[in-house]
């Protein structure tokens, strides 16, 4: 019995780790595939920072001139070249989140690269947004995504540092949401917006609300801190994280546009999913861990009431 009940427990670890590991690809798939849909078919929302001045006397010290910079309209330029490339190392980097192994240190490599790429993007993004902290700190959660599933890969799912890595890409998405949720910072328009859009509510609703969905941000990233209090954080910082990718399409979709504003939307969720599939993966860990704690705590009394009495 005692061996059949061990082979039961490993192969449930076994189904558990594929479970988490899983969680974490397809979630850094979805992150990239979202970003090479936008790099290949649309420009990066950060493209303006390309098509700067500043840029061009950068590349003019290569040799480039304004027309080799600027192209002939027909997607020839440097920077449409270079935004093609970046669109098909996001399109590399996608396909390496099913393909890396544990042992496949080349791929492993190669995926770590995505977290640079990730940061370069939030950094441009920060740029663009006149600095603004919050920009660069919500996506936390993007950057830190290929790295993650390179530690789960070849230091395990369940190791220390793999779970910490994950508690601070959420506390480091919901913390830049909630600073703008707040109004600490700034709130964007489109952050109002869409609130409006999708509920229906007016302005002044909408931003109550949006203060509220703000301090309930703040309590997610001490929720996951606390260990009565980590599996609910994150079991919400997944719904909520699910709420705020979906509300891009929702928003902006219609029956009007061609392909229903899909091609225009859809991707802004998609690169959006390590918000809610790193929350799922602490959400299914705490969960295995408690249940894997009772269970052992059940095995042991079982065993202590079936042992002999050596007392007369």
């Amino acid at each position: 019995m005692t061996i059949q009940s061990d082979q039961a427990k490993v192969k449930a670890s076994n189904w558990q780790t594929q479970v988490l590991e899983y969680c974490l690809r397809i979630g850094n798939f979805f992150c990239f595939a979202g970003w090479a849909w936008g790099h290949l078919y649309w420009e990066p929302s950060y493209a303006s920072i390309l098509w700067s001045e500043a840029s061009f006397e950068w590349f003019q010290q290569f040799g480039y001139s304004w027309e080799e910079f600027t192209g002939t309209g027909a997607n020839d330029g440097l920077i449409q070249k270079c935004i093609q490339w970046i669109g098909w190392i996001c399109v590399a980097n996608a396909v390496l989140s099913f393909t890396a192994r544990r042992n496949s240190w080349i791929q492993l490599c190669l995926l770590t690269s995505g977290s640079l790429f990730m940061l370069a993007v939030a950094v441009a993004k920060y740029i663009r947004s006149g600095f603004e902290l919050p920009m660069l700190i919500e996506h936390g959660g993007q950057i830190l995504s290929p790295i993650l599933l390179v530690m789960a890969l070849s230091i395990g799912v369940r190791n220390r540092i793999t779970t910490m890595t994950a508690i601070i890409a959420v506390m480091m998405t919901f913390g830049g949401h909630g600073l703008y949720a707040v109004g600490l910072w700034p709130t964007p328009a489109t952050f109002v917006g869409m609130t409006r859009v999708v509920i229906g509510w007016d302005y002044d609703a909408s931003k109550l609300f949006l203060l509220v969905a703000g301090v309930l941000d703040f309590i997610v990233c001490f929720g996951v801190l606390i260990p009565f209090l980590r599996r609910s954080s994150a079991l919400y910082a997944m719904i909520w994280g699910i709420v705020t990718a979906a509300a891009r399409p929702v928003a902006g979709m219609s029956w009007e546009l061609n392909y229903w504003g899909a091609d225009q939307f859809l991707h802004e969720s998609a690169y959006r999913a390590p918000h809610f599939f790193i929350p799922l993966f602490l959400y299914l860990y705490w969960t295995y861990t408690k249940v894997q704690h009772s269970f052992g705590s059940l095995t042991l009394e079982t065993k202590d009431m079936t042992l002999p009495s050596t007392t007369k």
